[in-house]
């Protein structure tokens, strides 16, 4: 619980009043937090349902999708996670030191240089105190966990107590424009914030029981969704639309400073340091992780699974560093702004959740996947049979799953979806390599068909910005 509350409670939720508000009014938010809420429990139910039907696969979401939609599905969902963890790491540490520069002279937006030298120290801090293994990682997670909410809990009583208008609230209910429109723009913010329900799945192989990784989701799922529901549309009662959007990225910190003045303020930008701070500990963890777990299985060299002393992936998070040290230099040399940053990880965090969908419509329907990743080796012979009730109802929360996570590709920002296939391409390099290395097919039919798709894609992404006409 710790962990998917640790790793969703992250920078998003202190930015969601100024997001919210330049997409839509309160009436268009409410229905995209309805909408949200509905699409993402049932992506949180098709976790736990997957890991009631499936127990034996404990390698996390990309065990889902590989076994569902064979090796080269699997990995791709499982570098693009990958991926987007490491983009969602420098997304945070920016907001972090940003917000740290508003009272430390030196750093912040005015300093890059000195920010991106800070983002990088913090990385290396992190990863040092990782690698002594899972439990004093957990241990630093579940401290961050517990002191960010404390902010997060004052912000919600003082503005429902003390600043909260129900006339300011409904002075613009709908927002003066299409509601639609409305609706379509603030999904992608709102699913951002919800980024990292699937913690407990990814971390499965540690869990005791498998009813445990269930239990963790749904509560961890219900307890983020209150507070972020409450940050955001509280918020609409406090300031205007017009000036909610006018806000800077720490818009929480600016709405309680409207209510109580600049310790409120201060408040708050504490508090998102502190939970910047855990997202980060919780998501360095999570992205080493899915590489380990692919080395494990044989789709990464297994020089990748290295486990030291103190039982830490060390192999995988220190190439997770190196890359995430990568992309500080890449977007601060770029000048990429935070909001390009969690569009991009959105992107990239949907393929994974819309291809376990897949696989939970399939186990219905079929009884098991499309194809398995090696001959002899049965994914889906295994676990409860669930009875026709259940299996109908399973039926019901894939297909509510699925069709959720494909229309927010449809209303994904196309550059970003262009670049997240850029993004995974390069992973083609070690997967080849290590099918070569081991005498086995490398793709079958269909996977050469998706090889296809996403090398067009980065071509269109390549000839963008060779063009100028697409950027980050």
């Amino acid at each position: 619980m710790a962990l998917i509350i640790g790793s969703t409670v992250g920078s998003g939720i202190f930015s969601l009043p100024q997001n919210a508000a330049s997409a839509a009014g309160p009436g268009a938010a409410l229905i995209g937090w309805a909408i949200s809420a509905v699409g993402m429990l049932s992506i949180a139910f098709v976790f736990q349902i997957l890991a009631v039907r499936r127990p034996h696969l404990d390698s996390g979401v990309y065990s889902y999708v590989r076994a569902g939609l064979g090796d080269y599905i699997g990995f791709t969902s499982g570098w693009g996670y990958w991926l987007g963890s490491v983009i969602a790491q420098v997304g945070y540490a920016t907001l972090f030191f940003n917000t740290l520069g508003h009272y430390v002279p030196g750093i912040g937006p005015d300093h890059p240089v000195a920010t991106a030298l800070a983002v990088s120290a913090l990385t290396w801090v992190i990863f040092a105190g990782l690698s002594r293994g899972i439990r004093q990682a957990a241990f630093m997670n579940a401290v961050t966990t517990v002191a960010k909410l404390l902010p997060i809990a004052a912000f919600i009583l003082l503005v429902a107590f003390l600043g909260f208008s129900w006339d300011r609230f409904t002075a613009d209910f709908w927002g003066g424009g299409p509601v639609f429109g409305q609706v379509q723009g603030i999904m992608l913010f709102t699913v951002w914030v919800f980024i990292g329900i699937e913690g407990a799945s990814v971390y499965s192989k540690q869990a005791r029981t498998r009813a445990d990784v269930g239990r963790a989701t749904i509560i961890g799922f219900l307890t983020v969704l209150a507070l972020l529901m409450s940050v955001s549309m509280l918020s609409y009662g406090v300031l205007t639309r017009e000036e909610l959007a006018a806000l800077p990225d720490n818009s929480m910190a600016a709405v309680l400073e409207a209510v109580v003045g600049p310790w409120g303020g201060a408040l708050i930008s504490l508090g998102l340091c502190l939970s910047v701070l855990g997202a980060y500990v919780s998501w360095q963890m999570l992205c080493a992780e899915p590489l380990a777990l692919m080395a494990y299985d044989g789709l990464l060299p297994r020089r990748f699974g290295s486990i030291n002393r103190a039982g830490a992936p060390w192999a995988a998070q220190l190439l997770s560093t190196v890359v995430i040290q990568i992309t500080v230099i890449i977007f601060f040399l770029n000048e990429t702004a935070y909001i390009s940053m969690v569009q991009l990880a959105t992107v990239l965090y949907l393929v994974p959740y819309l291809f376990s969908a897949l696989y939970l419509v399939l186990l219905t329907v079929r009884g098991r996947g499309v194809a398995h990743p090696h001959a002899g080796v049965l994914f889906d012979d295994s676990g409860p049979t669930p009875s026709p009730a259940d299996n109908r109802r399973h039926l019901a929360v894939g297909l509510l799953a699925l069709t959720y996570a494909a229309w927010l590709f449809y209303a994904a920002d196309l550059t970003f979806v262009l670049f997240g296939a850029l993004a995974v391409l390069p992973g083609l390099l070690p997967y080849v390599w290590t099918r070569l290395q081991a005498n086995e097919k490398v793709f079958n039919r269909f996977e050469a068909v998706v090889v296809a798709v996403l090398v067009g894609a980065g071509a269109v992404a390549v000839w963008g910005l060779a063009q100028g006409t697409l950027s980050l």
